[in-house]
């Protein structure tokens, strides 16, 4: 299950520089719980096609994370926020998540 949130936050912060094909097909595995076969039978591809582009979607957003690290940053900020006491940089800070 950690690693279900894990891809999901990823794309989140990363959708924007996949394909669309990627997207839809990652969308649906993730967020709308449909099989392969399902997804497959529904764009009309094979299952292996669609599996295919799901690992290369994960092997991505992992690749984007590693190298850019704007999960971690967001986190790390999310943290700092928590912990903030005075109002008024707690809010700038809150602004910054929001762009």
């Amino acid at each position: 299950m950690d690693e279900f949130i894990y891809y999901n936050n990823l794309y989140d912060c990363y959708k924007n520089l996949l394909t669309i094909k990627q997207r839809i097909y990652f969308e649906e595995y993730y967020f709308n719980n449909l099989s392969l076969s399902e997804i497959a039978e529904n764009y009309h591809v094979s299952r292996n096609a669609i599996h295919k582009q799901i690992q290369i979607t994960i092997n991505k957003l992992t690749e984007y994370e590693s190298k850019l690290k704007l999960y971690l940053k967001k986190e790390k900020l999310e943290k700092i926020i928590l912990e903030e006491k005075n109002l008024e940089i707690k809010k700038k800070l809150e602004q910054l998540l929001e762009i």
